[in-house]
Order: structure tokens, then C-alpha cells, then sequence
């Protein structure tokens, strides 16, 4: 089934492209800004902090863990962006006509985690401004809270999000490239052991994989497609082309970002265990390299706040019978929570952080089967779309593998009561 495009304040104001033929300039539109949403909802704090990490532990053998990790996430949003367009259904719709109840099971997993993980957002953003202005974190969080708010009040919020995401995640992308430039990586070592590692790390292509697609992320890019109205079997080729590019484009920012920290730490320079990311940038580039640190920190963190926020609403609306006031409302009300949280703790606890990730590494496995489910069982809900055999293979081997990530996750939930 397939709706309408409707003029919503909360990013849904693009208009539905023809079917078919050569895309349209405003279907081109809608799929850059779903993609670069999906894409800069990944590149969060966290995804900073977690590449850092990873290339000072494994140096150059970190470079298989990225490539496996684009692989496998691909295969997924492959199956999420095609079952959610298709059907023209949000994922928590599918669920509840997949299992009753099930849908609402999953939105409040994926809101939970959302409003946890949001509050790091906003630090983010906070750090990023201290970074760039020498503003007190709190104060910059605040104000990069207002931003987001502002592009969700803004008349025709669909395209204000679309532009911001794809603006702010190219300037990211060029920034951290002008850094990996300046801290002259060993490219051909890093190039060999894609194919030929020094060394193995399951730990490092699960959180990478559970850190990229985790959580609300895996939903984003799809749910922005489908309320602009670029669904149904004649957009199949849209649809994959964007869930693709994507993945593409956050793993261009975690290559480019792998690179600027491994030419430091190949340099054999010591890292801030502080702030090792900002280090790196500061020993590459100087005073320049930390004000750039700084921007991209600030724009990482402010795009997931718009994702998160997005996406988590758009688990608890409908497309057809939420109001544009009552949508624009929610949004605003999410970032504001996450905001006063972060104001009044400073940060999110850890307890909540340990449930919040247990909440997401739950939802990916159970998400993923029930869009799998659909495409395997419920070919009625395809609108008479004829699923590919070879997509439906991939799509369940990568599942598997969300399962590993799902007893991670859990684990240290486990750990906290013994």
C-alpha cells in the first residue's frame, strides 16, 4: 500500500516523484537528504569515540573490521529501506500486522534508547561548541538544542532537514579528510590488511555494525523516504539506491576518520587518554586541527539530535492520522526532555546508557526478522512486489549476526544485578 505524499511540518513536506524513468530533481532531493540522514544519525558522538578507540587499539588491522562492517551493513539497510518503501508502512506498522502488538514493543524499546542515547547527543554538541568557542558545554548544548529545534518549527521543516544533514555531513567528510591529509596515514599498510589483516577483532565489526545501524539509525534514512512519499514498487531502484549510498557514506567518514587518527598514532605520537579523538586532531593540525575536531564534533552530534528526534516520533505517530501540530509538538518536546537531562546530569548515567544499549541491541534482531518476516511470508503487504530470492539470503545470514550483537548487548545488563 502505498500513500500519498502529505504536506506535514515535521519532515514530510516533499512531494512523491513520478514513477519510474529517470528520478525527478525533487525525488533526488528527498533520497539525498534520506540518506545523509540515515548516514549523519550514524556519525555521532559515539561513532567518533568508537573509531578513536578502535585505531589506537588495533592500528592499521582496524581498517578489515571497517570493510566487513560496510559489508554487513549494507545487507541490512539493503532489506530495512526496501520492505519499509515497498510497503509503504513505518516498521513498528509492519510489526503490529506481522504480530499484534509486537510494533508497539518495538517503539518503546527504540524510544527509550533514543531519549538515553540523545542526551549524549546534546554533550556532544556541547563538547563540539567548547571545542570551537571555548563555550561552557552546557551553555553550547543548549543553544545546538535551539538549532534543532528551529529547523522542526521551520515552515517547511522537510526540506530544512534534508539540507542541514547533507550540508553538515559533507563538511564533516571534508573536514576529518583535511586532517588525514595533514597527519600522512600509512595508506598502503591500511590498505593491505583489508584483505590481508595483522589481526582479527569480532568486538571491533560488532560495535561497529551495532554502532552504525543500532538502535533508531537503521529506521531513519527509510522512515524520511516513505513520509515524503517515495514508496511503492516503482521506486524500488530510488530506494536501493539510497539505502546504499548511505552506508557508503558514513563508511567514507569512518575510513576518512580511521585514517586521520592512524597517521598520528602511526607517527608515534601519545594520545590524551582524556580526549584521544581531539588530541589526534590537535597533533595533526595544531591549534586549526582542534578547532576542526570541534566542528566535527558539533556537527555529528547536532544531525543525530535531528535523527534521533525524528525517528523516535515517527515510532509513535502515524503518517495518516497524527496531527502536524501534535508531530511538530512531539519533536520538539523530545529534544527538550534530552536537553533538561543533560542540563540538570551532565551527562547520561551509566545504568541508563547499559539499559539503553541492551534496549537497542534487543530491538535490532527483532526489528530486522520482522521486515525479513514480510518480505519472506507477508508478500501481501508488497503490494504485489516480487522479493529477490538473493536479497532475502543476505539479509537473514546478516541477521544472524545481529543476534551476537543482542547477547552483547544484554550482558552487561546481567552483569550489573550479579
Amino acid at each position: 500500500m502505498s500513500h500519498p505524499p502529505a504536506h506535514r511540518p515535521v519532515a514530510t513536506d516533499e512531494p512523491a516523484a513520478p514513477t519510474g524513468g529517470r528520478m525527478s530533481a525533487s525525488t533526488r532531493s528527498t533520497v539525498l537528504g534520506a540518506m545523509f540522514l540515515m548516514a549523519t544519525s550514524a556519525i555521532g558522538p559515539g561513532f567518533i569515540t568508537q573509531t578513536t578507540t578502535f585505531t589506537v587499539q588495533l592500528g592499521a588491522a582496524f581498517a578489515f573490521a571497517i570493510a566487513v562492517s560496510i559489508l554487513i551493513d549494507i545487507a541490512l539497510q539493503l532489506n530495512v529501506w526496501r520492505v519499509v518503501g515497498v510497503s509503504g508502512r513505518r516498521a513498528q506498522e509492519l510489526g503490529n500486522l506481522v504480530l499484534p502488538g509486537l510494533g508497539w514493543v518495538m517503539a518503546a524499546f527504540l524510544v527509550i534508547g533514543g531519549l538515553v542515547f540523545n542526551v549524549g547527543n546534546v554533550s556532544g554538541a556541547g563538547l563540539g561548541t567548547d571545542a570551537m568557542f571555548g563555550l561552557e558545554p552546557k551553555i553550547g548544548g543548549a543553544l545546538s538544542a535551539l538549532v534543532a529545534i528551529a529547523v522542526f518549527l521551520s515552515k517547511r521543516a522537510g526540506v530544512a532537514v534534508d539540507r542541514i544533514v547533507v550540508v553538515l555531513g559533507l563538511a564533516m567528510i571534508l573536514l576529518t579528510a583535511y586532517i588525514a591529509v595533514t597527519s600522512g596515514p600509512p595508506v598502503g599498510t591500511a590498505l593491505r590488511n583489508v584483505v590481508l589483516p595483522d589481526r582479527i577483532d569480532v568486538l571491533a565489526i560488532t560495535t561497529l555494525v551495532g554502532g552504525t545501524i543500532g538502535g533508531y539509525i537503521v529506521y531513519a534514512g527509510a522512515h524520511r523516504l516513505l513520509d515524503s512519499g517515495v514508496t511503492g514498487p516503482g521506486h524500488v531502484r530510488d530506494i536501493t539506491r539510497g539505502s546504499v549510498t548511505g552506508i557508503v557514506v558514513t563508511g567514507i567518514m569512518r575510513v576518512v576518520l580511521f585514517l586521520a587518527i592512524l597517521g598520528v598514532v602511526a607517527g608515534g605520537a601519545s594520545l590524551d587518554p582524556e580526549n584521544q579523538a581531539a588530541s589526534a586532531f590537535e597533533i595533526a593540525a595544531g591549534e586549526v586541527g582542534l578547532r576542526v575536531f570541534g566542528i566535527v564534533l558539533w556537527a555529528a552530534s547536532i544531525t543525530s539530535v535531528i535523527g534521533a528526534s525524528y525517528t523516535s516520533v515517527s515510532f509513535v505517530t502515524s503518517r495518516t492520522r497524527t496531527s502536524d501540530r501534535t508531530r511538530t509538538l512531539l519533536v520538539v518536546g523530545f529534544i527538550a526532555v534530552t536537553t533538561l537531562a543533560y542540563l540538570l546530569a551532565g551527562a547520561a548515567p551509566t545504568t541508563l546508557l547499559v539499559f539503553a544499549g541492551a534496549f537497542n541491541g534487543l530491538l535490532l534482531p527483532i526489528g530486522i526478522a520482522v521486515l525479513l518476516w514480510v518480505a519472506t511470508r507477508r508478500t501481501d503487504l508488497l503490494g504485489g512486489y516480487r522479493y529477490p530470492r538473493w536479497l532475502l539470503v543476505v539479509g537473514w545470514v546478516a541477521w544472524l549476526g545481529t543476534i551476537y550483537l543482542a547477547v552483547n548487548s544484554v550482558r552487561p545488563v546481567v552483569e550489573l544485578f550479579s
